[in-house]
């Protein structure tokens, strides 16, 4: 490893003090860094005092990327680096920050990097296509979750959910989570989806607000495909979100696929923490879970 991107959310790291801090620790152990921003902040980039390079261009010829944020910027920065095949390292500066790997006190850890003292943790990433008509309208790739619900002022909207060829059921409430074995902590949990080991080949399909006290949570392989569609010819507002990013409007007759992506989120590891140990200390209050 010889070159680190630094990206630091700037609604987060105020000043970007943490990337400064971290690009100290990097350039001691000997490493080269470049700072790069995941968008573009109000008041431009030159109030940070720091040289902001174009991160399209940089991420050619760099090792990792360092995020610093929560759970979102390292979403908002998944796509990107999985398609050019680096990895992500998160310093957590949100709330819960499930996916990141250190917390602002632990960046010592980061001069571990230049020694190789890291493991890759590969993590299921998921295709996501509209069909209407026979033909794709929309594609996108996401790490969490493709999230089919009613807008905002719909009421309850029927969904027809499908694994490959057969027909699981209709959904009736305000929508349907297909998570991701990452995003089985994200949305899909807190619909009342199970928590799934975040290596896994699986999608986590999930009800939202069901109207009905038998609909649940279905975990399936992620070799096939699931589609998700509107099961009524009607005006009801329908939209598909893809990690929380910007909705998209169905139109009736429209089909959501879902499938495994070929392209993989690969996150770096510093610490022996295992998914029960880290779900304990950042969501016992949640879940009944004692320390």
């Amino acid at each position: 490893m010889k070159r680190v991107i630094l990206c630091p959310n700037p609604y987060r790291d105020k000043g970007l003090l943490a990337a400064k801090r971290a690009d100290a620790i990097l350039r001691q152990s000997g490493l080269q860094t470049v700072f790069c921003l995941p968008f573009k902040p109000e008041g431009g980039e030159e109030q940070f005092g720091v040289s902001c390079r174009p991160l399209q261009q940089e991420i050619r010829s760099c090792d990792l990327i360092v995020a610093f944020g929560g759970d979102g910027t390292i979403l908002h920065l998944a796509k990107t680096a999985a398609i050019r095949g680096v990895p992500l390292l998160g310093v957590n500066l949100g709330s819960l920050g499930f996916m990141s790997e250190l917390e602002i006190g632990e960046m010592d850890l980061l001069g571990n990097l230049a020694a190789g003292r890291f493991r890759r943790e590969k993590r299921m990433m998921l295709d996501v296509t509209v069909l209407r008509e026979g033909r794709g309208v929309y594609n996108n790739i996401g790490l969490n979750d493709a999230v089919v619900s009613k807008g905002a002022m719909a009421r309850v909207i029927r969904l027809q959910v499908s694994s490959g060829e057969t027909r699981l059921g209709i959904f009736s409430g305000d929508g349907v989570v297909v998570a991701s074995p990452t995003g089985s902590t994200g949305y899909s949990l807190s619909a009342g989806g199970p928590i799934v080991e975040p290596t896994a080949q699986n999608f986590v399909i999930s009800p939202i607000c069901a109207h009905s006290i038998f609909a649940k949570s279905f975990v399936l392989s992620a070799a096939g495909t699931v589609t998700v569609a509107p099961a009524d010819q009607n005006r009801k507002q329908v939209y598909l979100s893809v990690d929380g990013g910007k909705a998209f409007a169905l139109k009736s007759g429209d089909r959501v696929r879902v499938a495994r992506s070929r392209y993989e989120t690969e996150l770096l590891r510093l610490s022996d923490k295992s998914i029960y140990e880290i779900l304990r200390t950042k969501m016992s209050g949640g879940i009944g879970y004692e320390k």
